[in-house]
């Protein structure tokens, strides 16, 4: 068995890995010559861990802080004091599971929680920017953003999607506050792209979608998915507090002659005494073009004034619907599908409903978060952000390292909302704004 050299991006360590081995992932065989991050890697020792960054670079770091100068640890490079020590044994002993695990499955158990879900599908926040104020999304005083500086850059988001994209992820999607803000979005779609995923998709609010669809279908982007919660323009400005209905609509068009028809769809928010009388509206909108259109229950997160008065459920919905169309059918969900699909005969666009609050789906979720910040979210509910992987990209560890403490992170998840039991309970709890995770 021959073993390969490989330098870990952003770092100037070099570490030994096998390659060769069997690819449990067939639909990549492109990536045969690159090594698994986790394939026979050689074992954890105490002494290799202590060589590197105290855990106090990337565990329990306020996601505001500033990261930890490359190459330095907060010891000074000497042996961790006994707080450390205690993390460092803990952490040490989730590694060995994950190698132990790893051997017994086919899959990479980086990304397998101890509730044997797999999670394949990878959503990146690129930025906390955005250019409109939805009421459910951003307080209305807004947010403080943080410095540049504390957000993924480009280089650091290609390796962070490399890490999981080797592990077993096969979709990606691009979110934000507003993707389409980002300059280099083109860019990071054609690096994303080129490690093999099935797909890569947007979430954008389709402000600017028209000026540039174009090359970012050219770049590699598989998927688009506009927010869009009313189609009268005097509402759309209350929800968005800003103007830019036409300019939307335009995006939908434009994307719709970009080539993604069937790979396009409307995520509406129905929120009651606000859109819930457009639902047959929006409906009409895929009735002769191949786009889908999902209606999403209102989700609570911090200062998003959720109340259970306006809470509109899938059954409510439903119903609606059913009085418009009566021959509404439900049509097959695909695996680990967060929609439940219907069709109106005749349609060319599907309609779906994203049933979050009132009948979850968390038992086959398949999703990880990474904000722009860096900060890991195995959760959409779950606040606890104790891995910052801007800051263990930037204390210099290698791709064997940084999958040991996703997985750690992994292990965490809980089996359903968060822990929160139920939409009170997540509604009680505490969390970023929306606009500040990522959708």
């Amino acid at each position: 068995m021959r073993a390969a050299v490989v330098r870990a991006s952003g770092s100037t360590a070099t570490f030994t890995r096998r390659v060769g081995l069997k690819r449990r992932l067939s639909a990549r065989s492109e990536l045969a010559v690159e090594d698994d991050a986790y394939d026979a890697a050689p074992k954890y020792s105490s002494k290799d861990i202590r060589s590197g960054p105290g855990l106090s670079h990337f565990i329990n770091r306020s996601a505001s802080e500033p990261p930890a100068a490359a190459g330095k640890s907060d010891c000074g490079g000497k042996v961790a004091p006994r707080e450390d020590e205690d993390k460092l044994a803990k952490l040490m002993r989730q590694v060995a599971l994950a190698e132990a695990a790893e051997a017994a499955h086919e899959r990479q158990s980086m990304l397998v929680d101890t509730h044997g879900r797999f999670h394949n599908y990878l959503r990146i926040s690129l930025t906390e920017r955005c250019n409109l104020r939805c009421t459910y999304c951003m307080p209305e005083d807004g947010v403080s953003l943080q410095p540049q500086s504390h957000l993924l850059t480009t280089d650091e988001i290609a390796r962070v999607a490399q890490l999981f994209v080797r592990s077993g992820v096969d979709k990606v999607r691009l979110t934000g506050g507003e993707p389409l803000l980002r300059r280099d979005l083109a860019d990071v779609v054609g690096r994303i792209s080129a490690l093999g995923v099935r797909h890569i998709g947007v979430t954008t609010n389709g402000l600017v979608l028209k000026q540039r669809v174009q090359a970012l279908a050219a770049a590699g982007l598989s998927h688009v998915n506009v927010s869009l919660d009313t189609l009268q323009e005097q509402r759309f400005n209350a929800i968005t507090r800003r103007r830019g209905l036409e300019q939307v609509l335009a995006g939908i068009d434009a994307a719709l002659d970009a080539g993604f028809g069937g790979r396009l769809k409307i995520n509406c928010v129905v929120m009651g005494g606000v859109n819930e009388d457009e639902l047959a509206a929006f409906v009409e909108l895929g009735s002769s073009r191949p786009l889908d259109v999902r209606f999403i229950e209102w989700m609570p997160f911090d200062d998003n004034r959720w109340n259970e008065g306006k809470f509109v459920g899938y059954s409510s919905m439903l119903r609606s619907l059913q009085g418009s169309y009566p021959e509404l059918a439900r049509s097959g969900d695909e695996r680990n599908d967060t929609t439940k699909w219907y069709r109106v005969p005749g349609h060319e666009g599907r309609i779906g409903f994203i049933t979050s609050m009132s009948e979850h789906f968390c038992g086959s979720c398949n999703r990880l978060r990474v904000m722009a910040d860096g900060s890991l979210k195995v959760c959409l509910f779950d606040g606890d952000e104790t891995l910052s992987l801007r800051d263990a990209l930037r204390a210099g560890l290698p791709d064997r390292q940084l999958g040991a403490l996703v997985h750690t992170a992994v292990l965490k998840k809980k089996a359903a909302l968060g822990g929160h039991g139920d939409m009170q309970g997540i509604a009680r709890s505490s969390n970023r704004p929306m606009i500040l995770i990522g959708g």
